[in-house]
């Protein structure tokens, strides 16, 4: 490049228009939208009508829901739905993660296991599934340890092993795994095969590889359905009565409300105590999701156009570069010159290339 040539502005850049020095700003102008300022509106009086209205009824009784939401027997009851719900869904991740790596192998057997267990608890109701392990003890009346088609080692009542509690969380947790697998499976398949290859290369064994490079990336995946899940859980423990729990947060208010005569107010009670809960997993939530999204959408370009000279000024990705670039005005309000390669001198053509 000659000394000779004129100063070029940026690829991309606006030059700033002959005979003036400087661009006046753009006036953008709000466009206005009056209708959806009509609809908000109108959905705010349907709110505080709603709010007034149910403040006068005297069905939902108020005064009865004040009284029993703080009651002892219902937050006893909503520490066993809180404990449900935690149990299940440790249990449910863990066998989760194992179900999605069995679907990912390529051992046919074992894909095929995996396979035929999802398709037993997604395809049938979690309510006839928990009726079920109602049911166990009449179904295997003992628990035998030992060599099959021998004498066991060890053998137990089935009633005196398991409790109602107990077999709440194996229903719920053994449901929730067969979603938890697809999810976990999602999230796995999300990571480009390139870093389990990195991985390998570097000399890393499978464990490694999947705690360290594979699952941490996967858990940006993970997280968003994880959390509506947990959420999912704490209501669907609604449905241990039919194991039958009957110390859950509805079942005992169903209880409370068969004593009293008065079932609305208990609705309304139990409904708070699931909106408290379920408030705190979204907050949660939202955290996790953060943190698990850090350097996400960081790496944007910060391109400004100066409105003095036009030129691009601030940092710009370098393809192939560690470091970006980081481009500014010149002195003077000269738009700045692209890097050019260096000249390495004057180049030999051949006779054949020469015209």
């Amino acid at each position: 490049m000659s000394s000779n040539d004129p100063i070029r502005p940026v690829a991309g850049a606006t030059p700033p228009p002959e005979g003036t020095g400087d661009t006046e700003p753009i006036k953008a102008i709000r466009l206005r939208h009056p209708w959806r300022n009509v609809f908000a509106v109108a959905l705010i009086i349907v709110f505080v009508l709603f709010i007034i209205d149910a403040a006068g009824r005297p069905a939902y009784d108020w005064p009865a829901v004040a009284q029993y939401v703080f009651d002892r027997r219902i937050t006893q009851a909503a520490l066993n739905t809180l404990q449900l719900t935690v149990y299940s869904m440790v249990l449910a991740i863990a066998l989760g993660v194992v179900l999605a790596v069995m679907r990912l192998t390529p051992n046919p057997v074992v894909k095929s296991l995996a396979w035929f267990y999802l398709w037993i608890f997604r395809g049938t109701p979690v309510y006839v599934q928990l009726v079920f392990w109602g049911l166990i003890s009449i179904i295997y009346q003992s628990i035998d340890i030992g060599i099959p088609f021998l004498e066991p080692w060890y053998s137990f009542e089935t009633n005196a092993a398991l409790n109602t509690f107990t077999l709440a969380i194996i229903g719920l947790a053994l449901n929730e795994a067969a979603y938890m697998a697809e999810i976990v499976r999602a999230g796995l398949l999300s990571v480009d095969k390139g870093q389990d290859e990195a991985a390998t290369a570097l000399g890393m064994s499978w464990f490694q590889t999947m705690s360290r490079v594979v699952l941490p990336q996967s858990m940006r995946v993970i997280i968003p359905p994880t959390g509506n899940e947990v959420i999912s859980m704490l209501k669907t423990t609604s449905l241990v009565t039919a194991v039958p729990y009957s110390f859950d947060l509805y079942t005992r208010s169903r209880d409370i409300s068969a004593e009293t005569f008065n079932p609305i107010p208990m609705l309304i009670v139990a409904s708070i105590w699931y909106l408290f809960f379920t408030s705190i997993l979204m907050v949660g939530q939202h955290f996790l999701e953060k943190r698990f999204a850090r350097g996400v959408g960081d790496r944007q370009p910060d391109r400004k156009v100066s409105t003095q000279t036009g030129a691009i000024t601030g940092t710009l990705p370098v393809i192939g570069g560690n470091q970006p670039t980081v481009v500014r005005p010149a002195p003077g309000g000269t738009p700045p010159t692209p890097p050019q390669p260096r000249d390495s001198g004057p180049v030999d053509l051949g006779p054949g290339d020469a015209k």
